[in-house]
């Protein structure tokens, strides 16, 4: 369902126009709270001239008055969102876009003709689309596709040197013993994991990692470290026999080894045409890197998917897909046996609220969903979830449906926000997936959107 927002009373007449965002869209997109603030401040201001949003193309201008003598020029393709200002800044958006989509947002911005300098920017982004397109639709030539084959099987007989040396290692710990394990700390497996690091195979490095931090987790750690280190068995035995596994499957293997995709290679793949739901998000710190993980559902197709973005520390991640928004877009997916990780391809339009997003399920339904996907990838870390229920505190917290089954969330995860919000109704709530169990990222109540 999705709602078109209407100015009230006090706000400036308008003809048809994009729809406008909330306040908490801006929010969302704001790279830190100083920019906020002053862009709150900007937003009510009399430094704004000559402001306006177009009534076909989703663009929206202004200019303000900076310390020099001409004002600065502001402008925001709403599609992508996409930004540009003459100011020195090197925040995007930066206060003065801010400023101009929190104006917009209180119906503060009338509809007129894009004047001739975003025209100009708009024909910019629009040939340097183009040429980007052109450049994925050529064909590699005979030299390139074979230089490339080249440099495969070379990145490939590392890896199985990796593999190979990774598979002794497994083997020494199950004849050895995982006693000693939970004392040893990460000594005992960085050597192996750097040694991936050589064979190029960074996947399974992190998966070492990973299992580095397993003796340490409290009770039931050998269990978890003796799953997890069959899952590295099973992987290693997958990548021993690549050219046997059939298509699909041979790029999952090759993705969670951590062999590159290139995104030419993920655009010239099919495209997915829905409307795409963004119900949730999470930020996390993998190898000195912020990752972003952006959560879809297609309205019509049902199909999940996660666009990755990543910017080290310090820097301004993208912030292009807000949640509680929709999108028609086309959808390109990365390679594999069960493809959840995907590229924006194109958009048909700008952006719209949603009340609430469609193809919620019932617990039942959602570890059938679960079924399916590690059945095609064995190795999945993550998936979204949209389940209508209520978070129930405990010792171990869950999320219960109405019929009363339950899912537990991760350990030491707790959620009280959504509690005190839902007060025991039943709620839309998106969560990810993962191993150690539910991760709430979204509560959507009563055309609100609440975010854990």
């Amino acid at each position: 369902m999705v709602r078109t927002l209407s100015g009230g009373s006090g706000n400036v007449p308008r003809m048809s126009e994009p729809t406008r965002w909330t306040a908490d869209q801006v929010l969302a997109v704001a790279p830190d709270q100083s920019s906020l603030a002053s862009a709150r401040k900007l937003a009510g201001s009399a430094d704004w001239s000559s402001v306006g949003v177009a009534q076909q193309a989703p663009v929206l201008w202004g200019l303000c008055k900076g310390s020099g003598k001409s004002p600065y020029q502001t402008c925001v393709d709403l599609t992508e969102p996409a930004y540009r200002c003459s100011c020195p800044s090197r925040k995007f958006p930066c206060k003065h876009a801010l400023a101009l989509l929190l104006k917009w947002s209180a119906g503060a911005v009338p509809v007129d003709e894009p004047p001739a300098w975003v025209e100009e920017w708009l024909e910019s982004r629009s040939a340097r689309a183009a040429k980007k397109a052109e450049k994925v639709a050529a064909p590699r030539t005979e030299a390139q596709e074979l230089a490339a084959q080249k440099r495969a099987q070379s990145r490939h007989d590392k890896v199985l040197s990796g593999v190979a040396e990774l598979q002794q290692w497994l083997s020494d710990q199950v004849r050895n013993g995982i006693a000693g394990l939970e004392s040893g700390g990460y000594r005992h497996f960085e050597p192996v994991a750097a040694r991936l690091i050589d064979a190029q195979a960074p996947g399974l490095a992190g998966a070492v990692r990973r299992l580095a931090t397993i003796p340490s987790s409290g009770a039931g750690w050998e269990e978890r470290t003796l799953a997890e280190m069959s899952m590295l068995h099973l992987l290693a035995g997958a990548a021993d026999r690549l050219d046997t596994l059939p298509p699909d499957l041979a790029a999952t293997v090759r993705s969670r080894l951590g062999h590159p995709v290139t995104t030419e290679q993920v655009l010239a793949g099919a495209a997915v045409r829905d409307v795409w739901q963004v119900i949730g998000t999470r930020d996390l710190t993998e190898d000195r890197l912020v990752a972003r993980r952006v959560y879809l559902i297609g309205r019509d197709t049902g199909r999940e998917a996660l666009v990755l973005s990543f910017a080290a520390p310090g820097q301004v991640l993208s912030a292009d897909l807000v949640v509680g928004t929709c999108l028609e877009a086309d959808l390109c997916f990365y390679p594999g046996s069960f493809s959840l990780r995907a590229l924006v391809a194109s958009r048909h339009g700008a952006p719209e609220l949603m009340v609430e997003p469609e193809g919620s399920t019932s617990v039942a339904a959602a570890l059938d969903r679960l079924s399916r996907a590690l059945g095609a990838d064995p190795w999945l870390m993550s998936l979204p979830l949209l389940i209508d229920g209520v978070i129930a505190p405990g010792e171990r917290w869950h999320l219960v449906d109405p019929s009363g089954d339950a899912l537990p969330l991760e350990p030491g995860v707790e959620c009280w926000r959504f509690v005190a919000a839902a007060g025991g109704a039943v709620s839309k709530i998106a969560v990810e997936w993962g191993p150690a169990g539910l991760v709430p990222l979204t509560m959507f109540r009563d055309g609100e959107v609440l975010a854990a």
